[in-house]
């Protein structure tokens, strides 16, 4: 055996053992492989082949969502279980108690309800009766939970033992702090209408919206304390992200409660289920129901509203419905039109807002900054009323900052949309520990359409990837920056506050001599890049170029030429 010393590392070379020790004699072990992080798209897509061939596009959805709840309550459970044996011992009396778990906004267990008891048993003939049981039983054993989880869905979905098995197996390898850092049950809502979309009968116009997109909504209007409204709630991923905000700048969930009201059935049931799971005490209404025709909700005033509503919606209402409603009443004699309702959700979204401090954070497509702007056309989809609606609530001050976001941010759809922020109250007054100034007569215009560098890609079907648009925290915290700057006393002065290309502080004024338009470009500088060329030499690049290309054309003319009279076939020159 020979051992040899290796300059300068403290290392020595075993040449029988052929490895290298440290000078103590202790192995250097090598550092182990880091093992690849499974991405939330990668489980889905295994359920969604797991699940070929077997039920509906609903079913398989409930399928994978009733065990990623099973799979994060059973989680929370068992965190909560050590919790409680560090405390008090193993004593199955407390141990057992549903109040020490609920205590802590944890949903108590049944043994054979428990993910634990799921995983072992995956293998197993009646694994379908099993799962659906358990649905039952947690129902039963929780009354918030009542009508949420899916009932009687895997018996009947048709899928053999394996394919049960097989979905188990991929959502036990989602870790439990997924669930913390993204709205994941409506993740997996949105993967299945995303790819199963030919068979969904999503509401005409409504998208998932984007975890960056509610984050720089919740970053904006700051809900600290009072209630959070969204009038078309989705799987409730608005709220979820409320209270990340609340977590994450060290404020009082207690301070803050949610309500809201989906329209359809199966969202709706989602939503409660994935609020429930998280904690979140909600009021989503009797039943789902339409936000204009059935508002479960009439007499509630809410300091925050954060919403997505379907864009353009159409046929919202009857010809003659709703004409004498509250609501539009003060905007009068302009009426939303049936066939887009997007100044609709606007009036709504207006009369809940709390007259001293409410404030509203919403998406709308593009077409909304200047729908109607030349104030006549009857046919531009009701365009003249929504035009004079937009007017009126500039008259009012009710706008505060419109915001341009990047294309492709959605996952469903590349279309490109707008932040409004509609304020109550644009008076100076301390808000958050902060001295804002009056912006009575003023809106801010942003345009985030250039900040499209950074992207997630995602699998939509074998063999085939789309890339989304996504707003990192820097750039939320940036517009965040601008928004609140613009906000500040210490604000020099806003009329010359703007930077050409990204944001402008405007009077209403100005924007009434622009037909009332809310197009950012109407009013944001933005430069002409040709400009800042200098000719002189980019013209002898140019030439150089030129001259280049036709020395080698020539070289390539005769190189022809002398081709063909090597051959005897001389090429005259005309």
């Amino acid at each position: 055996m020979l051992v040899i010393p290796v300059r300068g590392t403290g290392k020595f070379y075993n040449n029988k053992k052929k490895e290298f020790t440290m000078a103590s004699g202790i192995k250097k072990s090598k550092a182990p492989k880091k093992e690849k992080e499974v991405t939330l798209e990668q489980v889905l897509w295994n359920c969604r082949v797991a699940l070929r061939g077997f039920g509906s596009f609903e079913k398989n959805r409930d399928s994978v969502i009733g065990l990623a709840f099973l799979k994060f309550a059973g989680d929370k459970f068992e965190k909560r279980r050590k919790e409680i044996i560090a405390e008090y011992g193993d004593i199955p009396v407390f141990l057992e108690k549903p109040a020490f778990y609920n205590s802590q906004n944890v949903y108590y267990l049944p043994d054979h309800c428990r993910w634990s008891f799921i995983v072992k048993n995956a293998g197993d003939n009646d694994i379908a009766v099993k799962l659906d049981t358990a649905m039952k039983d947690i129902e039963d054993a929780n009354p918030p939970l009542k009508g949420t989880l899916p009932q009687n869905n895997y018996a009947s979905l048709g899928a053999d033992k394996n394919a049960i098995k097989s979905l188990i197996d991929e959502i036990n390898k989602l870790d439990e702090s997924r669930f913390h850092e993204e709205d994941l049950i409506g993740r997996v809502y949105e993967y299945f209408l995303q790819n199963f979309a030919a068979s969904a009968s999503k509401e005409d116009g409504e998208f998932y919206t984007p975890a960056c997109c509610v984050k720089l909504i919740s970053e904006l209007i700051e809900p600290y304390d009072g209630i959070v409204y969204d009038p078309c709630c989705g799987s409730g991923g608005m709220f979820v992200q409320s209270m990340k905000f609340v977590d994450q700048h060290k404020g009082n969930r207690k301070k803050v409660s949610v309500v809201g009201q989906e329209s359809n059935p199966d969202t709706w049931r989602l939503a409660k289920m994935n609020l429930a799971i998280r904690g979140i005490s909600c009021d989503l209404g009797e039943k789902n129901a339409s936000t204009f025709t059935d508002d479960q909700h009439k007499d509630t005033i809410v300091q925050y509203i954060m919403a997505n509503p379907p864009f353009n919606l159409k046929n919202w209402r009857g010809e003659d419905e709703l004409v004498n409603d509250p609501r539009f009443k003060p905007y009068k004699p302009a009426m939303p039109p049936v066939a887009n309702a997007n100044y609709a959700w606007i009036l709504h979204m207006l009369s809940k807002l709390d007259v001293e401090r409410g404030i509203a954070g919403f998406l709308l497509a593009n077409g909304a900054l200047n729908a109607g702007s030349g104030g006549d056309d009857e046919d531009d989809a009701g365009g003249a009323a929504q035009y004079q609606i937009r007017k009126k609530l500039l008259e009012n001050d009710k706008i505060e900052a419109i915001i341009v976001l990047p294309r492709d941010m959605f996952y469903t759809t590349d279309i490109s949309v707008t932040l409004w922020i509609m304020n109550n109250n644009k008076k100076a007054r301390m808000l958050n520990g902060r001295q804002i100034r009056d912006r009575t007569g003023e809106v801010l215009f942003v345009d985030l359409r250039r900040w499209d560098e950074n992207t997630e890609e995602y699998v939509i079907d074998k063999g085939k990837k789309k890339k989304k648009t996504v707003l990192t925290d820097s750039q939320i915290a940036a517009v965040k920056k601008i928004y609140n700057d613009w906000q500040s006393v210490e604000t020099v002065d806003s009329s010359t506050y703007a930077v050409p290309e990204l944001y402008r502080s405007v009077k209403i004024d100005e924007i009434g001599k622009k037909n009332y338009c809310l197009a950012p470009s109407k009013y944001i500088e933005f430069i002409d890049h040709d400009l800042d060329i200098d000719f002189n030499s980019e013209m002898a690049r140019i030439q150089s170029e030129m001259q280049n290309l036709m020395e080698q054309e020539q070289q390539s003319q005769k190189m022809l030429v002398d081709a063909f009279e090597g051959i005897g076939y001389g090429i005259k020159k005309g």
